[in-house]
């Protein structure tokens, strides 16, 4: 058994966002990541072979995405799910307070087969 919380271990430095593996196995990987005024680098698009269900639990973020220039404010207790390939930035995240998200990544259930496999 592995316990802890979201909220524990979050250095009061953080130059870089922290990126942890909570859990992974089967195609599924869930993450907690925390950013304190970090953002995606200019011109950067994230362009993930997985599926990726997120969870704001804390804080604030802006999302971009690239296919129709949206961009989609996040609050705590917001949720989005972005397809694979979905490509998509963090536009900002305030750097006063610590914005930590639950990532869930996933592959594709190929219907009738049981068996995982990328898009």
């Amino acid at each position: 058994m592995k316990e802890g919380s979201l909220f524990a271990g979050i250095p009061a430095a953080l130059p870089q966002e922290m990126l942890q593996t909570l859990a992974a196995g089967d195609g599924v990987r869930i993450e907690r990541i925390v950013s304190r005024g970090h953002c995606s680098p200019p011109d950067f698009w994230y362009d993930q072979d997985e599926h990726e269900w997120v969870l704001l639990v804390s804080g604030e973020a802006v999302l971009h995405f690239a296919a129709d220039d949206r961009r989609l404010h996040l609050h705590a207790g917001d949720f989005v799910h972005l397809d694979a390939h979905e490509r998509h930035r963090v536009e900002w995240t305030p750097a006063d307070r610590d914005t930590i998200w639950l990532a869930v990544f996933h592959r594709v259930r190929q219907a009738g087969t049981g068996a995982c496999r990328l898009p």
